[in-house]
């Protein structure tokens, strides 16, 4: 079992990898606001315009507690809506920042925010928020065009735990590393 973990984990870091250097650190912004595991307005403001939607980004992560005790086991369409409304929500305001340009990055965050049991719930979200007009639609067809078949299809969703989850890295000079 501890191998497969491993190889899960290696496989998520190669995941992560493989996004665009602003979805990374969109991702890390995220995470940090989400779990509460920085200071994310020291550690990622850049500038004014930053600030601000850091600001707004955490006024809307507020709902992420709730989001995680609403979510549906089953149950019946009105257990639904007060789950998905907020995730939706949210999901269009990381959508609109324009850092998460494909399903799999939105995937990414959202089973590390949420927890391993939103998988199901993700394409629909994904795909609601990704068709609202608040987004160009040059973006809105990339981000639609980002969701597969099998992801928008799937008939069942592993519900185990994220093994990685990215967090900030400071730089460290070559000249300085130890031999």
């Amino acid at each position: 079992m501890k191998a497969a973990n491993g190889t899960m984990t290696l496989a998520e870091m190669k995941e992560f990898a493989g996004f665009p250097a602003a979805t990374q650190r969109y991702i890390r912004r995220s995470l940090d606001i989400g779990l509460d595991r920085e200071d994310a307005m020291a550690r990622w403001s850049r500038d004014v315009v930053e600030a601000a939607s850091i600001r707004a980004q955490a006024r809307l992560y507020v709902r992420l507690p709730d989001i995680r005790l609403t979510m549906p086991d089953g149950g019946t369409l009105e257990s639904v809506e007060p789950f998905l409304a907020p995730l939706l929500t949210v999901t269009a305001f990381d959508l609109g920042q324009g850092r998460l340009t494909t399903f799999a990055a939105y995937r990414f965050l959202y089973e590390r925010l949420v927890g391993p049991e939103v998988r199901p719930w993700l394409p629909a979200a994904f795909c609601a928020a990704a068709a609202l007009p608040h987004l160009h639609p040059d973006l809105r067809r990339k981000l639609l065009q980002s969701i597969s078949e099998a992801a928008a299809t799937a008939s069942g969703w592993s519900n185990r735990q994220p093994g990685f989850y990215p967090k900030w890295v400071e730089k460290v000079e070559a000249g300085v590393l130890p031999r």
